[in-house]
Protein backbone atom coordinates (compact mmCIF):
# COMPACT_ATOMS: atom_id res chain seq x y z
CA UNK A 1 0.00 0.00 0.00
CA UNK A 2 1.36 3.45 -0.94
CA UNK A 3 2.09 5.63 2.11
CA UNK A 4 -0.02 8.83 2.39
CA UNK A 5 1.49 11.88 0.72
CA UNK A 6 0.74 14.14 3.69
CA UNK A 7 1.03 13.08 7.31
CA UNK A 8 -2.01 13.75 9.52
CA UNK A 9 -2.72 17.49 9.76
CA UNK A 10 0.01 18.52 7.31
CA UNK A 11 -2.30 19.13 4.35
CA UNK A 12 -4.31 21.58 6.46
CA UNK A 13 -1.20 23.61 7.24
CA UNK A 14 0.04 23.42 3.68
CA UNK A 15 -3.26 24.79 2.37
CA UNK A 16 -2.88 27.74 4.73
CA UNK A 17 0.65 28.32 3.41
CA UNK A 18 -0.62 28.31 -0.18
CA UNK A 19 -3.35 30.81 0.71
CA UNK A 20 -0.75 32.96 2.44
CA UNK A 21 0.93 33.34 -0.94
CA UNK A 22 -2.30 34.58 -2.56
CA UNK A 23 -6.08 34.04 -2.48
CA UNK A 24 -7.12 31.06 -4.59
CA UNK A 25 -10.23 29.14 -5.51
CA UNK A 26 -10.44 25.39 -4.96
CA UNK A 27 -9.20 24.32 -8.40
CA UNK A 28 -6.21 26.66 -8.13
CA UNK A 29 -5.26 25.01 -4.83
CA UNK A 30 -5.52 21.56 -6.41
CA UNK A 31 -3.41 22.74 -9.36
CA UNK A 32 -0.82 24.31 -7.07
CA UNK A 33 -0.44 21.04 -5.17
CA UNK A 34 -0.16 19.10 -8.43
CA UNK A 35 2.56 21.51 -9.58
CA UNK A 36 4.48 21.01 -6.33
CA UNK A 37 4.52 17.27 -7.09
CA UNK A 38 5.47 17.63 -10.73
CA UNK A 39 2.14 16.13 -11.74
CA UNK A 40 2.76 12.84 -9.91
CA UNK A 41 0.03 13.60 -7.32
CA UNK A 42 -3.18 15.59 -7.62
CA UNK A 43 -5.60 15.69 -4.66
CA UNK A 44 -9.30 15.24 -5.30
CA UNK A 45 -11.95 17.85 -4.63
CA UNK A 46 -13.25 15.53 -1.91
CA UNK A 47 -9.89 15.87 -0.17
CA UNK A 48 -9.52 19.66 -0.47
CA UNK A 49 -12.96 21.17 0.09
CA UNK A 50 -13.77 19.55 3.45
CA UNK A 51 -10.46 20.87 4.81
CA UNK A 52 -11.19 24.34 3.48
CA UNK A 53 -14.60 24.22 5.16
CA UNK A 54 -12.93 23.25 8.44
CA UNK A 55 -10.40 26.09 8.10
CA UNK A 56 -13.30 28.48 7.56
CA UNK A 57 -15.07 27.19 10.68
CA UNK A 58 -11.88 27.81 12.64
CA UNK A 59 -11.71 31.39 11.38
CA UNK A 60 -8.43 30.82 9.57
CA UNK A 61 -9.79 31.49 6.05
CA UNK A 62 -12.72 33.33 4.52
CA UNK A 63 -14.47 32.73 1.24
CA UNK A 64 -16.11 35.07 -1.23
CA UNK A 65 -18.01 34.46 -4.44
CA UNK A 66 -16.31 35.48 -7.68
CA UNK A 67 -18.84 34.74 -10.36
CA UNK A 68 -19.33 30.97 -10.32
CA UNK A 69 -16.13 30.42 -8.33
CA UNK A 70 -15.49 30.57 -4.60
CA UNK A 71 -12.25 32.30 -3.67
CA UNK A 72 -10.56 31.46 -0.37
CA UNK A 73 -8.39 33.99 1.47
CA UNK A 74 -6.32 33.59 4.63
CA UNK A 75 -7.29 35.64 7.69
CA UNK A 76 -5.05 37.35 10.24
CA UNK A 77 -5.55 34.35 12.52
CA UNK A 78 -4.51 32.06 9.68
CA UNK A 79 -1.35 34.07 9.04
CA UNK A 80 -0.53 33.94 12.73
CA UNK A 81 -0.78 30.15 12.71
CA UNK A 82 1.46 29.88 9.64
CA UNK A 83 4.03 32.19 11.26
CA UNK A 84 4.03 30.14 14.44
CA UNK A 85 4.60 26.90 12.53
CA UNK A 86 7.38 27.81 10.10
CA UNK A 87 9.52 24.95 11.38
CA UNK A 88 6.66 22.52 10.74
CA UNK A 89 6.33 23.88 7.19
CA UNK A 90 10.05 23.33 6.56
CA UNK A 91 9.64 19.72 7.70
CA UNK A 92 6.62 19.31 5.41
CA UNK A 93 8.67 20.60 2.45
CA UNK A 94 11.34 17.99 3.21
CA UNK A 95 8.66 15.29 3.37
CA UNK A 96 7.25 16.50 0.06
CA UNK A 97 10.66 16.14 -1.59
CA UNK A 98 10.78 12.51 -0.42
CA UNK A 99 7.19 11.94 -1.54
CA UNK A 100 7.86 13.34 -5.01
CA UNK A 101 10.92 11.09 -5.35
CA UNK A 102 8.92 8.06 -4.20
CA UNK A 103 6.02 8.79 -6.56
CA UNK A 104 8.39 9.43 -9.47
CA UNK A 105 10.10 6.09 -8.81
CA UNK A 106 6.71 4.41 -8.88
CA UNK A 107 5.76 6.05 -12.19
CA UNK A 108 9.14 5.10 -13.67
CA UNK A 109 8.69 1.48 -12.59
CA UNK A 110 5.21 1.37 -14.16
CA UNK A 111 6.56 2.76 -17.45
CA UNK A 112 9.41 0.23 -17.46
CA UNK A 113 6.96 -2.60 -16.80
CA UNK A 114 4.74 -1.39 -19.65
CA UNK A 115 7.71 -1.25 -22.04
CA UNK A 116 8.80 -4.77 -21.07
CA UNK A 117 5.26 -6.01 -21.61
CA UNK A 118 5.12 -4.30 -25.01
CA UNK A 119 8.42 -5.84 -26.10
CA UNK A 120 7.22 -9.29 -25.01
CA UNK A 121 3.97 -8.86 -26.95
CA UNK A 122 5.83 -7.73 -30.06
CA UNK A 123 8.24 -10.66 -29.82
CA UNK A 124 5.30 -13.04 -29.51
CA UNK A 125 3.58 -11.41 -32.49
CA UNK A 126 6.79 -11.71 -34.50
CA UNK A 127 7.02 -15.44 -33.75
CA UNK A 128 3.39 -15.96 -34.75
CA UNK A 129 3.85 -13.98 -37.98
CA UNK A 130 7.00 -15.93 -38.83
CA UNK A 131 5.23 -19.24 -38.22
CA UNK A 132 2.26 -18.16 -40.33
CA UNK A 133 4.54 -16.91 -43.12
CA UNK A 134 6.43 -20.19 -43.16
CA UNK A 135 3.21 -22.17 -43.51
CA UNK A 136 1.67 -19.82 -46.10
CA UNK A 137 4.73 -19.49 -48.31
CA UNK A 138 5.38 -23.23 -48.36
CA UNK A 139 1.78 -23.92 -49.29
CA UNK A 140 1.74 -21.24 -51.99
CA UNK A 141 4.98 -22.44 -53.56
CA UNK A 142 3.78 -26.02 -53.76
CA UNK A 143 0.50 -25.01 -55.43
CA UNK A 144 1.88 -22.71 -58.17
CA UNK A 145 2.71 -24.49 -61.47
CA UNK A 146 6.24 -24.09 -62.81
CA UNK A 147 7.95 -23.60 -59.44
CA UNK A 148 11.16 -25.56 -59.20
CA UNK A 149 12.76 -26.55 -55.94
CA UNK A 150 15.25 -23.66 -55.99
CA UNK A 151 12.57 -21.09 -56.87
CA UNK A 152 10.25 -22.37 -54.14
CA UNK A 153 13.05 -22.14 -51.59
CA UNK A 154 13.92 -18.59 -52.74
CA UNK A 155 10.29 -17.41 -52.50
CA UNK A 156 10.00 -18.98 -49.07
CA UNK A 157 13.17 -17.26 -47.85
CA UNK A 158 12.01 -13.94 -49.30
CA UNK A 159 8.76 -14.23 -47.31
CA UNK A 160 10.70 -14.88 -44.14
CA UNK A 161 13.01 -11.91 -44.76
CA UNK A 162 10.07 -9.59 -45.40
CA UNK A 163 8.18 -10.69 -42.29
CA UNK A 164 11.27 -10.49 -40.10
CA UNK A 165 12.01 -6.98 -41.41
CA UNK A 166 8.42 -5.90 -40.76
CA UNK A 167 8.41 -7.16 -37.19
CA UNK A 168 11.82 -5.73 -36.35
CA UNK A 169 10.97 -2.31 -37.77
CA UNK A 170 7.59 -2.35 -36.02
CA UNK A 171 9.31 -3.02 -32.71
CA UNK A 172 11.83 -0.22 -33.33
CA UNK A 173 9.08 2.26 -34.20
CA UNK A 174 7.01 1.47 -31.12
CA UNK A 175 10.06 1.64 -28.88
CA UNK A 176 10.89 5.14 -30.09
CA UNK A 177 7.30 6.38 -30.46
CA UNK A 178 6.90 7.22 -26.76
CA UNK A 179 9.71 9.81 -27.16
CA UNK A 180 7.97 11.41 -30.14
CA UNK A 181 10.86 10.38 -32.40
CA UNK A 182 8.61 8.87 -35.09
CA UNK A 183 7.47 11.64 -37.47
CA UNK A 184 5.98 12.08 -40.92
CA UNK A 185 9.55 12.42 -42.21
CA UNK A 186 10.31 8.95 -40.84
CA UNK A 187 7.32 7.50 -42.70
CA UNK A 188 8.28 9.33 -45.89
CA UNK A 189 11.80 7.95 -45.68
CA UNK A 190 10.43 4.43 -45.17
CA UNK A 191 8.14 4.70 -48.21
CA UNK A 192 10.90 6.04 -50.43
CA UNK A 193 13.43 3.39 -49.42
CA UNK A 194 10.94 0.54 -49.77
CA UNK A 195 9.89 1.77 -53.20
CA UNK A 196 13.55 1.85 -54.26
CA UNK A 197 14.18 -1.65 -52.93
CA UNK A 198 11.13 -2.98 -54.78
CA UNK A 199 12.28 -1.31 -58.01
CA UNK A 200 15.76 -2.81 -57.64
CA UNK A 201 14.38 -6.30 -56.99
CA UNK A 202 11.97 -6.08 -59.96
CA UNK A 203 14.83 -4.90 -62.19
CA UNK A 204 16.90 -7.92 -61.19
CA UNK A 205 13.97 -10.21 -62.04
CA UNK A 206 13.46 -8.66 -65.49
CA UNK A 207 17.14 -9.05 -66.30
CA UNK A 208 16.98 -12.84 -65.81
Amino acid sequence: MTPPVFAHGNLRLYLLALLEEQPRHGYELIQALSDRFGGTYSPSAGTIYPRLAKLEEEGLVTKTADGRKTVYEITAAGRAEVDSRRNDLDAIEDDLTDSVRRLADGVRAEVNDAMRSLRAELASAAREAKRAATSTSASAASNVPGYGTDTSRAVHEADLVLNEFRQQLRTDLRTHAHRGAVTADSVGLLKARLAQVRADVLASLVER
